[in-house]
């Protein structure tokens, strides 16, 4: 099975057995649940306990670090270390720079450097094509904001009290529902599934876990603006 192979067998990996393809897609899935997972989770704990936040980094390391030792355990120990590098971004970003935009994705490519490093030494491939998922997700939600003119709200959202929150939900929906906000929503959209559909047809476990970062971007937008409606 794939999870008991080498770090040189799965990067060779293509699933050619219902066993291994099942492997693989538990990676995908596993990799969009921890997409979502700061939204959840991070976020409310962010918001009252930043440093708490940012110090379960550590245990979130230690536990990869354990799992990788592991043999049977080392895909998910690989990739609750490109987790941990994302949530380390977002818990530094959310916790004390929320209501700076500019610097959200500079924070989030914080440990850019560490991943692309590894990368090029071909260690931690799934957590790192995990990161890199998620970075891009993020980069395309922020490029829609910029285009839509949606900015504006991000800072007020972030600084109003939580009582105000809504009414600045509502307006900044009534300024995307326009053929220009509709038709960057289609095309983000568009190149967030080319990405994932392309990351999925190379059959391999490391791009698995970026398909399952990228696609579940998708499922959280969306799940963020039906929120802002039933505000």
């Amino acid at each position: 099975m794939l999870i008991t192979s080498s770090s040189r067998q799965q990067d060779q990996y293509s699933p050619t057995s219902i066993n291994e393809l099942r492997d693989a897609r538990a990676v995908c899935i596993v990799s969009g649940i921890l997409v979502c997972a700061p939204v959840f989770v991070e976020a409310p704990l962010v918001r009252a306990m930043p440093l708490l936040s940012l110090l379960s980094t550590i245990v979130l390391v230690l536990l990869s670090y354990h799992l990788l030792k592991i043999q049977r355990t080392k895909v998910w120990g690989d990739l609750l270390l490109g987790f941990s590098y994302s949530w380390l971004a977002g818990a530094v970003y959310w916790g004390w720079f929320r209501d700076q935009p500019l610097v959200h994705i500079p924070m989030e490519s914080l440990c850019l450097p560490f991943v692309l490093y590894a990368l090029s030494q071909g260690r931690h491939q799934i957590g790192g094509l995990f990161y890199l998922g998620s970075l891009v997700g993020t980069i395309i939600t922020d490029i829609y904001f910029y285009l839509t003119g949606l900015i504006p709200y991000w800072r007020q959202i972030m600084s109003v009290p939580q009582s105000l929150i809504a009414p600045v939900f509502h307006e900044a929906l009534a300024k995307i529902q326009n053929p220009w906000g509709i038709s960057w929503a289609f095309v983000l959209v568009s190149i967030l599934l080319s990405l994932g559909l392309y990351a999925l047809r190379q059959e391999k476990l490391h791009w698995w876990s970026f398909a399952g970062a990228i696609l579940s971007t998708i499922f959280v937008d969306s799940l963020f603006w039906a929120a802002s409606y039933l505000l």
